[in-house]
């Protein structure tokens, strides 16, 4: 069993949307595909991976290091030890080898591309999809065999008014979503207040939308957002400051009854660790939004998880950034709170397997084996390109 080919290409997801800190106009993402020896159908079987958006296509590492890595290991060195299927844990091994500690940013981004794939491989060399697989492996078999999902979205948009807003968040809830979360911090306080009544006008009840102001604020912007929204009673508020800034984290944390959600921005286990330690995070209040497609993959988010579960986190206040089906199946897999979901921005990479519904605010993972890329038809036309 070997890998005999490794592609990749980049895809752009230019919008004009933008959050508080970047638009989106020249964002891309890289696709790769990890072609086996494994015959299936009378063909042989491909893992495919992606970046979740917010962090660019990551071409150079990948093509530079990551990909060449994979690609001139001795076959053995990537199998587990019964030798019938590959060990994801052994290729981030191979693929980390030579990497000095610390600086994890951008390079965390290309293992994780590599690690989904390698994850959907595996998952359909055992012919199972991937949330079973995890189940098996990690959880005695448990899965949750439905994941609670947000819809995400509530960009600024040139022209986009509080009518088209509710216009969008009514679509969601059309699609039954419950709980929707929209961007704050990119206009003023009292236009981001009008923006959160006018949601709330449409969802009814503060508890179903999340405001996120993607790292936006200082200490003292941070405390006046927290301060105008406690009336609203919140599902929670994002990443009020830079992703590293613990101080500002455990000072906001003591200051306010609203739940926080913060990590998607943080791509290591000691990252995640220091939040933990010196954010102030409260394990059962606050969300952590860690994602396994930007931080080195599932490899690394299973040692998180391991570190959370010592520091007395649960699981199921983990709740992945990307809205992508990896962390769909992450999420039933490992039971974790839940995941994001992206409907209608992001395409073709947002959202869920094609005519797989929501219902009162729950999806089911795919039922294909591996990660179930295969039943979203427009993604699926991307992916094909790199073969």
């Amino acid at each position: 069993m070997r890998i005999t080919a490794i592609h990749d290409l980049v895809v752009p997801i230019r919008s004009a949307i933008r959050n508080a800190f970047i638009d989106f106009s020249q964002m891309t993402v890289s696709i790769v595909g990890i072609r086996s020896d494994v015959m299936r159908d009378g063909a042989p079987l491909i893992g495919y991976g992606f970046n979740s958006n917010g962090r660019y296509s990551q071409s150079g590492s990948l093509r530079d290091r990551f990909i060449p890595r994979l690609l001139e290991a001795e076959p053995e060195a990537l199998l587990a030890e019964d030798g019938k299927n590959f060990d994801p844990a052994k290729a981030w091994d191979i693929m980390m080898a030579n990497e000095k500690p610390g600086g994890h940013g951008e390079r965390s981004v290309a293992v994780g591309v590599l690690d989904m794939a390698l994850w959907d491989l595996v998952a359909k060399i055992e012919d199972m999809p991937l949330y079973q697989l995890l189940g098996e492996r990690y959880r005695e078999g448990a899965v949750d065999e439905d994941v609670f999902v947000y819809a995400a979205g509530g960009y600024y948009y040139p022209g986009k008014g509080l009518r088209a807003l509710q216009d969008e968040i009514r679509t969601y809830l059309d699609m039954g979503y419950a709980n929707v979360k929209i961007k704050i911090g990119g206009a003023s306080l009292d236009e981001d207040r009008r923006r959160i009544e006018a949601v709330l006008d449409v969802v009814g009840d503060g508890r179903k939308l999340a405001v996120d102001a993607n790292g936006r604020f200082d200490l003292e912007a941070a405390l006046r957002y927290a301060e105008a929204l406690a009336p609203y009673d919140l599902f929670w508020y994002e990443e009020p400051g830079d992703p590293l800034d613990y101080l500002l984290n455990a000072a906001l944390a003591a200051s306010t009854e609203l739940p926080l959600a913060t990590g998607e921005n943080l791509f290591s286990t000691i990252d995640a660790t220091n939040l933990v330690r010196y954010g102030g995070m409260r394990p059962r209040k606050d969300f952590l939004q860690m994602d396994p497609a930007l931080g080195y993959g599932l490899v690394e988010y299973l040692r998180m998880l391991d570190m959370l579960a010592g520091y007395g986190w649960s699981p199921r206040r983990c709740i992945p950034h990307g809205g992508h089906q990896f962390a769909l199946h992450i999420a039933a897999g490992l039971g974790l709170f839940g995941n994001e979901s992206y409907p209608q921005v992001f395409q073709p990479f947002g959202g869920f397997g094609d005519g797989i519904p929501v219902v009162d605010r729950r999806i089911r993972p795919p039922q294909t084996p591996g990660i179930g890329f295969e039943l979203k038809a427009e993604l699926m036309g991307e992916l094909k390109k790199l073969f």
